[in-house]
Protein backbone atom coordinates (compact mmCIF):
# COMPACT_ATOMS: atom_id res chain seq x y z
CA UNK A 1 0.00 0.00 0.00
CA UNK A 2 1.34 3.38 -0.93
CA UNK A 3 1.84 6.21 1.54
CA UNK A 4 -0.83 8.33 -0.13
CA UNK A 5 -3.50 5.61 0.04
CA UNK A 6 -2.65 4.99 3.71
CA UNK A 7 -3.03 8.71 4.38
CA UNK A 8 -6.42 8.75 2.59
CA UNK A 9 -7.56 5.72 4.60
CA UNK A 10 -6.53 7.33 7.93
CA UNK A 11 -8.25 10.58 6.91
CA UNK A 12 -11.46 8.68 6.10
CA UNK A 13 -11.36 6.84 9.44
CA UNK A 14 -10.81 10.12 11.29
CA UNK A 15 -13.76 11.76 9.50
CA UNK A 16 -16.10 8.84 10.23
CA UNK A 17 -15.01 8.74 13.88
CA UNK A 18 -15.50 12.50 14.22
CA UNK A 19 -18.99 12.27 12.72
CA UNK A 20 -20.02 9.51 15.13
CA UNK A 21 -18.73 11.45 18.14
CA UNK A 22 -20.46 14.65 16.98
CA UNK A 23 -23.77 12.83 16.43
CA UNK A 24 -23.60 11.30 19.91
CA UNK A 25 -22.84 14.67 21.51
CA UNK A 26 -25.77 16.54 19.93
CA UNK A 27 -28.58 14.91 21.91
CA UNK A 28 -26.72 15.49 25.20
CA UNK A 29 -26.37 19.20 24.54
CA UNK A 30 -29.98 19.42 23.40
CA UNK A 31 -31.12 17.92 26.70
CA UNK A 32 -29.00 20.46 28.58
CA UNK A 33 -30.58 23.35 26.70
CA UNK A 34 -34.06 22.16 27.67
CA UNK A 35 -33.48 23.27 31.22
CA UNK A 36 -31.29 21.16 33.48
CA UNK A 37 -32.20 23.55 36.32
CA UNK A 38 -35.74 22.20 36.28
CA UNK A 39 -34.67 18.86 37.72
CA UNK A 40 -31.96 20.19 39.99
CA UNK A 41 -33.24 23.28 41.82
CA UNK A 42 -36.69 23.45 43.41
CA UNK A 43 -38.77 25.42 45.88
CA UNK A 44 -38.79 22.81 48.62
CA UNK A 45 -40.90 24.62 51.23
CA UNK A 46 -42.70 27.93 51.77
CA UNK A 47 -43.46 29.29 55.23
CA UNK A 48 -45.91 31.98 54.09
CA UNK A 49 -47.64 32.49 57.46
CA UNK A 50 -45.15 33.65 60.07
CA UNK A 51 -45.72 32.20 63.55
CA UNK A 52 -47.65 34.54 65.84
CA UNK A 53 -49.29 37.81 64.87
CA UNK A 54 -48.20 39.32 61.56
CA UNK A 55 -46.48 42.53 62.57
CA UNK A 56 -43.86 44.54 60.77
CA UNK A 57 -41.23 43.49 63.30
CA UNK A 58 -38.12 41.96 61.78
CA UNK A 59 -38.78 38.79 63.77
CA UNK A 60 -42.24 38.43 62.21
CA UNK A 61 -40.94 39.29 58.73
CA UNK A 62 -38.18 36.69 58.97
CA UNK A 63 -40.77 34.16 60.19
CA UNK A 64 -41.91 33.86 56.58
CA UNK A 65 -39.42 32.32 54.18
CA UNK A 66 -38.91 30.14 51.12
CA UNK A 67 -36.48 27.21 50.94
CA UNK A 68 -34.66 26.71 47.64
CA UNK A 69 -33.05 23.26 47.39
CA UNK A 70 -30.42 21.95 44.98
CA UNK A 71 -31.23 18.24 44.54
CA UNK A 72 -28.21 17.48 42.39
CA UNK A 73 -24.69 16.65 43.53
CA UNK A 74 -23.24 19.63 41.62
CA UNK A 75 -23.29 23.21 42.84
CA UNK A 76 -25.47 25.77 41.04
CA UNK A 77 -24.68 29.47 40.73
CA UNK A 78 -27.89 31.34 41.66
CA UNK A 79 -26.51 34.77 40.73
CA UNK A 80 -29.21 36.63 38.80
CA UNK A 81 -31.94 34.07 39.65
CA UNK A 82 -35.19 35.54 40.94
CA UNK A 83 -37.93 34.58 43.39
CA UNK A 84 -41.25 36.40 43.12
CA UNK A 85 -44.80 36.37 44.41
CA UNK A 86 -47.99 36.42 42.33
CA UNK A 87 -48.08 40.23 42.40
CA UNK A 88 -44.64 40.45 40.81
CA UNK A 89 -42.66 41.58 43.86
CA UNK A 90 -39.29 39.96 43.45
CA UNK A 91 -35.96 39.20 45.02
CA UNK A 92 -32.83 38.72 42.91
CA UNK A 93 -30.08 36.46 44.16
CA UNK A 94 -26.69 38.13 44.25
CA UNK A 95 -23.48 36.13 44.59
CA UNK A 96 -24.67 32.75 45.83
CA UNK A 97 -23.41 29.32 44.86
CA UNK A 98 -25.80 26.67 46.17
CA UNK A 99 -23.82 23.53 46.92
CA UNK A 100 -25.08 20.14 45.80
CA UNK A 101 -27.77 18.61 48.01
CA UNK A 102 -28.14 21.79 50.06
CA UNK A 103 -30.80 24.39 50.79
CA UNK A 104 -30.86 28.16 51.16
CA UNK A 105 -33.63 29.88 53.13
CA UNK A 106 -34.84 33.19 51.64
CA UNK A 107 -36.19 35.31 54.53
CA UNK A 108 -38.47 38.30 53.98
CA UNK A 109 -36.98 40.64 56.57
CA UNK A 110 -33.59 42.17 57.22
CA UNK A 111 -30.49 40.13 58.04
CA UNK A 112 -26.95 39.23 57.09
CA UNK A 113 -26.65 36.89 54.10
CA UNK A 114 -24.81 33.58 54.56
CA UNK A 115 -24.52 30.42 52.45
CA UNK A 116 -27.67 29.00 54.06
CA UNK A 117 -29.77 32.12 54.76
CA UNK A 118 -30.39 35.17 52.58
CA UNK A 119 -32.60 38.18 53.33
CA UNK A 120 -34.84 40.25 51.08
CA UNK A 121 -34.45 43.26 53.42
CA UNK A 122 -38.15 44.12 53.20
CA UNK A 123 -40.13 46.02 55.78
CA UNK A 124 -43.49 44.39 54.97
CA UNK A 125 -44.66 40.81 54.56
CA UNK A 126 -44.52 39.58 50.99
CA UNK A 127 -46.34 36.22 51.02
CA UNK A 128 -50.12 36.28 51.29
CA UNK A 129 -51.44 33.93 53.98
CA UNK A 130 -54.59 33.05 52.02
CA UNK A 131 -53.41 32.63 48.45
CA UNK A 132 -50.18 33.27 46.60
CA UNK A 133 -47.57 31.74 44.36
CA UNK A 134 -43.80 31.63 44.80
CA UNK A 135 -41.98 31.45 41.47
CA UNK A 136 -38.29 30.71 40.98
CA UNK A 137 -36.65 31.70 37.66
CA UNK A 138 -33.10 31.28 36.44
CA UNK A 139 -30.99 34.19 35.19
CA UNK A 140 -32.33 33.73 31.64
CA UNK A 141 -35.85 34.28 33.00
CA UNK A 142 -36.96 30.68 32.46
CA UNK A 143 -39.28 29.43 35.19
CA UNK A 144 -37.58 26.70 37.20
CA UNK A 145 -40.27 25.98 39.82
CA UNK A 146 -43.42 27.34 41.45
CA UNK A 147 -45.25 26.66 44.67
CA UNK A 148 -48.86 27.81 45.14
CA UNK A 149 -51.29 27.80 48.01
CA UNK A 150 -54.90 28.86 48.58
CA UNK A 151 -57.32 29.73 45.77
CA UNK A 152 -55.84 29.44 42.32
CA UNK A 153 -53.72 26.49 43.40
CA UNK A 154 -55.76 24.25 41.12
CA UNK A 155 -54.40 26.11 38.09
CA UNK A 156 -50.96 24.61 38.64
CA UNK A 157 -49.76 21.63 36.66
CA UNK A 158 -49.71 18.69 39.09
CA UNK A 159 -46.41 16.79 39.30
CA UNK A 160 -47.93 13.98 41.29
CA UNK A 161 -46.78 15.11 44.71
CA UNK A 162 -49.90 17.23 45.33
CA UNK A 163 -47.88 20.30 46.32
CA UNK A 164 -49.02 22.58 43.50
CA UNK A 165 -45.70 22.89 41.67
CA UNK A 166 -45.71 23.87 38.05
CA UNK A 167 -42.01 24.55 37.55
CA UNK A 168 -41.70 28.31 36.84
CA UNK A 169 -40.50 31.94 37.83
CA UNK A 170 -38.40 34.56 40.01
CA UNK A 171 -37.85 37.81 42.50
CA UNK A 172 -35.84 41.24 42.78
CA UNK A 173 -34.45 42.94 45.90
CA UNK A 174 -37.00 45.70 46.52
CA UNK A 175 -36.78 47.74 49.69
CA UNK A 176 -39.62 49.57 51.37
CA UNK A 177 -42.51 47.94 49.58
CA UNK A 178 -45.38 50.46 49.77
CA UNK A 179 -48.07 48.72 47.75
CA UNK A 180 -50.84 49.99 50.03
CA UNK A 181 -53.24 47.11 49.44
CA UNK A 182 -54.38 44.15 51.49
CA UNK A 183 -52.17 41.03 51.62
CA UNK A 184 -54.80 38.55 52.84
CA UNK A 185 -55.14 38.43 56.60
CA UNK A 186 -51.96 40.41 57.34
CA UNK A 187 -52.27 43.03 60.05
CA UNK A 188 -51.00 46.50 59.26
Amino acid sequence: MSASSAARRLTAIALVTGSVVAAAALPASAVQDRGPDRQRVVISHVQYNAPGPDTRSNRSLNGEWVNITNRSSRSVNLRGWTLRNSEGDRYTFRHLRLDGRSTVKVHTGIGRDTRHDVYQDRREHIWDNRSDRATLSNRRGAVVDTESWGRGRGHDRDRGDNRGHDRDRGHDRDRGDNRGHDRGDRQR
